[in-house]
């Protein structure tokens, strides 16, 4: 064994040393409150991600699409074939200059806010995913601080993600987690080329 590989060995035992220490100190269970925010792609996408782990684990998982709802995408495809562990509602009618119509949209979300309050208040569901949420209160559609009283009421093993860009100041502040996806390149912008089948949709 050359010096280096001692080393190393060394490093790695005391740095599994700390793992474990910090492993046995945090003892602690909670529902969280996760946000997923920020300009880049992947938002939606990483919380659709902890929707699958979860169903994988067998749990009843329940998602509330904002703004989009306009068309089918293959995630709601796939969900739909556990109908026995899955809700799953879209319930914006597209982006909002499709819909050019703000009332609509105001009472589409409300809408919307009132079906995922009412999963997360019921306790049934390990996750409960707000899609595109974020959207909806930085639009106004949304008043944030009768988003952050419903959390509030929130059971304590109900983990609930909000995505969307432009998570409001009060959300983060409240959240357990929160992850920013920052835009470095997209091909969209920078060469011309829409949206993809199993990327984007």
């Amino acid at each position: 064994m050359t010096d280096a590989d001692t080393a190393h060995k060394l490093k790695m035992e005391r740095r599994k040393q700390v793992q474990e220490q910090r492993l046995a100190e945090r003892d602690r269970k909670k529902g969280l409150l996760i946000v997923h925010t920020g300009d880049g792609k992947g938002k939606s996408s990483a919380a659709f991600g902890m929707v699958f782990r979860s169903l994988g684990h067998g749990l009843p998982v329940a998602v509330i699409q904002f703004i989009k709802g306009a068309w089918e995408p293959g995630e709601a495809k796939l969900l739909g074939r556990f109908p026995e562990l899955v809700v799953f509602r879209a319930m914006g009618e597209g982006f909002t200059w499709e819909t050019q119509d703000r009332e609509r949209d105001i009472a589409k979300a409300s809408e919307a806010w009132k079906a995922g309050l009412e999963l997360i208040l019921a306790g049934r569901h390990h996750i409960v995913l707000l899609d595109e949420i974020n959207v909806a209160m930085k639009l106004g559609y949304l008043d944030p601080n009768q988003v952050l009283a419903g959390l509030a009421r929130k059971p304590e093993m109900v983990h609930v993600v909000l995505t969307g860009r432009g998570a409001p100041e009060g959300i983060i502040e409240a959240a357990d987690l929160v992850t920013e996806m920052k835009l470095v390149k997209h091909p969209f912008r920078s060469q011309g080329i829409k949206a993809q089948l199993g990327i984007e949709y």
